[in-house]
């Protein structure tokens, strides 16, 4: 009698055990949050990445060419506050411009001492404005902002950033982003993806997107 006892309570504490198990594996794996659409192999998927151009942020390296007038040509930096000063060209306003919106500015500074100015801009060192860059946080190898550059994905990113941590729940992550002016958050399966190699769920990043990586509780 107290054998068959015994071993009713050894399956009773293993099936509570096996329970508590699968508990704390979906907890650490489920996602309740809406998925982004899947990356494609083609070169674009959606209107706002098709239509993406660089914008100059502060930091931004600007090779400024005025044809036929090279001594007032020249590299120049973007100031913090986004503003540019050049030759004959003071305080121009270059952050969130494109380097054609830029060039066309100076143009018509230039046009009160340069007879039909003609200007070519050209970004040598990327930085780009904040607005535009993309952020990983949490449990990523090395978290960091980066400059996003046209069709981005999701892997992209994680291979700029090493990877995951050993501590990390990919399967938990999000990703949050600006939609008609408000943040919205979409679950990541980064573990599936890393992991296991489930390209499906590679997805398309946009400038400005924020991707947060929790630590797994266990």
């Amino acid at each position: 009698m107290d054998a068959d006892m015994t071993r009713s309570g050894h399956r009773l504490k293993l099936t509570c055990l096996t329970a508590a198990a699968m508990v704390l594996v979906t907890g650490c794996t489920s996602n309740s949050l809406p998925s982004l659409p899947k990356a494609t192999p083609q070169p674009s998927l959606t209107k706002n990445i098709n239509q993406y151009k660089y914008l100059i942020g502060p930091g931004d390296t600007l090779n400024i060419f005025v044809w036929g007038n090279p001594e007032i040509s020249g590299a120049y930096t973007v100031r913090p506050d986004g503003m540019l000063t050049t030759s004959l060209v003071d305080d121009i306003p270059a952050s969130g411009r494109t380097p054609t919106e830029l060039a066309g500015s100076i143009e018509a500074r230039l046009a009160e001492y340069v007879r039909d100015p003609i200007v070519s801009v050209i970004v040598q060192g990327f930085v780009g404005p904040y607005s535009e860059q993309v952020r990983v946080i949490g449990e990523a190898q090395r978290p960091m902002a980066i400059n996003y550059r046209e069709n981005m994905t999701l892997l992209d990113v994680m291979v700029a950033v090493g990877g995951l941590t050993d501590f990390a729940d990919g399967n938990d992550a999000r990703l949050i982003r600006v939609v008609n002016g408000q943040q919205r958050a979409y679950g990541l399966n980064l573990g599936n993806l890393l992991r296991d190699g489930e390209i499906g769920d590679n997805v398309d990043i946009l400038p400005g997107d924020i991707i947060i990586i929790p630590e797994a509780w266990f």
